[in-house]
């Protein structure tokens, strides 16, 4: 699948895309502007579904001559900035440009005035301004952009900006936004889901009441936002960008600028490390309008602050629980409140929320629910698409109440999950019946049969890793261990009646295939999987994945394995269509059907051994190509009720985290991390384990560190000394405990999306651990020192 495939196979050197034009554009270090996203011309390399291809791009990578949108340059180049406003509230009273205009070596200055076309912006729901243009709604808001000869000019020239603002109080808690005046024409209520299933009014013998809270993380990316835009004489623009949707952002480029579609075109470059949206078209579209009104080309390279500032993060949530059980830990009920913080816009809000809700009771069979989401609008920064999206919120609540129950109960925590798991033929609380592979008992016993790592003590004291770091400040005697289960869930593809559909074309010339299809890879490795699916459908080795730009058909955005889906599927059925015109007059000749022969090591053969020919030697002289489309059943929007199928296709992991906590200190250590989780078929054993263990990194930085800190709208520190990623010494060991390969029949190849669930799933074990090692009940992500001091 694309996640279980291997990074983009982009290269210094590759192919570009038709130049622009107007001007020359290049990367330094080496490299083209749209490097080739992959090919495989050594036939001795592993090859074909299954195999554990390498990434092609690994050496670039590492000695810096691999392309991102930062190297980026042209002949002419302009640089831009952007002034940003440094209140989260505020009317703007005046706005003058005039001193900013004037200095030397600027070329100009725009604001809302200078939006030819529907100023609006937004991935779901287009309601945000490109420029603020009489209120501002968060700290960070666009207000206008430069175009100047250096960058440092540029930067000088924007705060040079002379704005006049009346600030206003914020509304920076979510539950204010239900009675505040509406901050935006839409209201501040972005959705609302009244999920109710089964019996409302049953209750259990045993009630658990729970209170959660789960933090502002952000992507952070390796690489800052970076683009360059060029003029085109017919007065459209050319972008090159590493945006992951490079079609959905044409389009809303083109109805912001005036422009048609075919007057905008985007190249996508090397992307510089993607777990959510990248490109935000607040960076897109300053460019494009400068580059149109300067008639030159314009780059723009966001500083950190200006990174963090300018794109959606993960939903801030507060989650209130009931859960009702009889005595034998048996669910009976599930009674949840969710409040999503969509920050000052709605972004894809309503789609996380109904993630969210769909998702509140986890994978464990609940007869009856009553779940309430809310999305709301404040004046904090913008929430977003971030991988995950609203499972992880509400899987670290319903485990700390499964946790509780347990508790409760006296029950071990491992063995009251495994008397609630979902199975296949199950319902979820939506209504819809689970008819993907679930198995959900088989993951969550892989974990607990894993033997568990061994203790500090069995070492040398100076040997010991303590929590805090190996020269922390803490005791050994303060050290207490602990073991935490978790259960996840996570969909895949899009959900609620999106309309799914990716196209491909393949191409062989000789022994030498090229595919054309615009998903982007984005480091999740479609490039990679595109030629393993041809290696294994044509029997050819050098297999070339062709560039991304807007000129080739739509494939959409990447996520929840949808490259694997989708596109995957679009190329597969390319590749056989161009199989059944290669092997087509060779059969007739033997008067047989095509269905009779195969490929496999480069050969083609009869089944009954009388055709036996290489494959290089029927493709000799001939250019074959063939263009297919894949579109997945579809779903339903949820009703009034929360009732509908509203998703493709699902996937379960259950992890075991083991982690040292200093109670004096409240400092953790995370010892080990062991997953089962349900891949569906392993595509590509090396980049799953890889992807797997991304995952619960990503997590555990969730769980213990990554926390974007903003008090009443404002930002605090947006740089990486505050916001604080796990670096490789905080990471611990993971353990792939299994994989269950049981595919789904309905997806191309039978694989799932494996990304996302690690993810999921880490942050509520690492939690349940700290519980278990210091019995304290931890209801807050990322978990705060205090929460972790004294033993309860």
């Amino acid at each position: 699948m694309t996640d279980q495939a291997d990074r983009p196979a982009g290269r210094g050197g590759g192919r570009r895309p038709s130049g622009p034009a107007n001007g020359s554009v290049t990367v330094s270090p080496g490299g083209a502007v749209a490097a080739e996203q992959g090919s495989n011309v050594d036939g001795a390399l592993p090859h074909g579904l299954g195999a554990p291809v390498p990434p092609p791009d690994g050496d670039a990578k590492v000695q810096g001559t691999f392309p991102y949108p930062a190297d980026l340059w042209a002949e002419g180049l302009l640089w831009a900035a952007v002034l940003r406003s440094p209140h989260p509230h505020a009317r703007i009273r005046a706005l003058d440009t005039a001193a900013a205009a004037a200095m030397p070596g600027v070329r100009t200055v725009i604001t809302h005035r200078d939006v030819a076309g529907d100023a609006l912006l937004g991935k779901a729901v287009p309601d945000r301004p490109a420029f603020a243009s009489e209120v501002v709604r968060y700290h960070g808001e666009p207000i206008a952009a430069v175009a100047a000869d250096h960058p440092e000019t540029a930067r000088l020239a924007a705060a040079a900006i002379a704005v006049e603002y009346e600030v206003l109080d914020p509304v920076s808690d979510p539950e204010q936004a239900f009675e505040a005046e509406p901050l935006h024409p839409d209201g501040n209520l972005v959705r609302h889901i009244p999920l109710r299933h089964g019996d409302p009014a049953a209750t259990g013998e045993i009630v658990i009441e729970g209170l959660y809270r789960i933090g502002r993380q952000d992507a952070a990316p390796i690489g800052a936002e970076a683009g360059l835009a060029v003029p085109r004489p017919d007065g459209g623009v050319e972008i090159y960008t590493a945006t992951t949707d490079p079609h959905a952002d044409r389009d809303r480029l083109a109805a912001c600028l005036g422009l048609t579609t075919d007057q905008v075109k985007i190249y996508v470059t090397g992307v510089p490390g993607s777990l959510g949206d990248r490109e935000d078209l607040g960076f897109q579209l300053p460019l494009s309008l400068l580059a149109i009104r300067t008639a030159c080309p314009v780059k723009l390279a966001a500083t950190r602050e200006e990174s963090f500032l300018g794109h959606p993060h993960r939903h801030p949530t507060l989650l209130r629980y009931w859960h009702h059980a009889d005595r034998e830990g048996k669910l009976v009920k599930v009674e949840a409140q969710l409040l999503m913080d969509a920050g000052a816009y709605a972004d894809d809000s309503a789609e996380a929320l109904a993630a969210a809700v769909s998702f509140a009771a986890g994978p464990y069979v609940v007869p009856n629910a009553v779940i309430d989401g809310w999305a709301v609008r404040t004046n904090n920064p913008p929430s977003g698409y971030l991988r995950g999206e609203g499972a992880v919120q509400v899987c670290a609540a319903y485990e700390g109440q499964m946790d509780q129950l347990a508790a409760r109960l006296g029950i071990d925590p491992g063995e009251l999950r495994a008397r609630n798991v979902l199975g296949t033929g199950d319902m979820l609380p939506t209504g819809q019946t689970v008819t993907c592979p679930a198995p959900v008992a088989q993951l969550l016993a892989a974990v607990r049969e894993a033997p568990l790592p061994s203790l500090p003590k069995d070492g040398p004291v100076e040997e010991w890793l303590l929590p805090g770091g190996p020269d922390g400040a803490g005791e050994p005697a303060a050290v207490r261990r602990g073991v935490g289960y978790a259960l996840g869930m996570v969909h895949q593809l899009g959900a609620e009646g999106a309309d799914e559909v990716a196209t491909a074309t393949v191409k062989v010339e000789g022994t030498v295939a090229t595919v054309l299809c615009a998903a982007v890879d984005s480091g999740q490795g479609f490039a990679t999987l595109a030629r393993q699916i041809v290696q294994d459908v044509l029997g050819v080795d050098e297999v070339h994945v062709a560039p991304v730009d807007t000129d080739q058909p739509p494939a959409g955005a990447g996520g929840r394995g949808r490259h694997t889906w989708i596109s995957g599927g679009a190329v597969d059925r390319a590749a056989k269509m161009v199989r059944t015109q290669l092997l087509q007059p060779l059969a007739s000749n033997f008067g047989m059907s095509p269905e009779l022969l195969t490929i496999a090591d480069g050969k083609i053969a009869s089944y009954d051994g009388v055709l036996s020919t290489t494959v290089a030697e029927a493709l000799e002289g001939k250019e074959l190509w063939a263009t297919a489309q894949c579109r997945p059943h579809p779903t339903e929007p949820l009703d009034e009720s929360g009732q509908g199928d509203a998703f493709v296709g699902l996937s379960f992991a259950a992890v075991r985290a083991v982690v040292d906590v200093d109670v004096e200190l409240g400092s953790v250590r995370v010892v080990e991390m062991a997953i089962a989780q349900d891949v569906g078929r392993v595509l590509n054993p090396r980049q799953l384990r890889a992807r797997i263990e991304a995952g619960v990194v990503q997590g555990m930085g969730a769980a213990l560190t990554e926390h974007l800190r903003v008090a009443r709208g404002t930002v605090r520190r947006p740089d990486l000394a505050d916001y604080a990623l796990p670096t490789a010494l905080d990471a611990p060991d993971v353990r792939v405990v299994a994989l269950l390969e049981e595919r789904d029949v309905v997806a191309p190849f039978g694989a799932k999306a494996v990304s996302t669930i690690p993810l999921v799933v880490s942050p509520a074990a690492v939690a349940a651990a700290v519980r278990a090692a210091t019995g304290r009940p931890v209801n807050r992500l990322p978990i705060r020192p205090q929460s972790a001091v004294g033993v309860g």
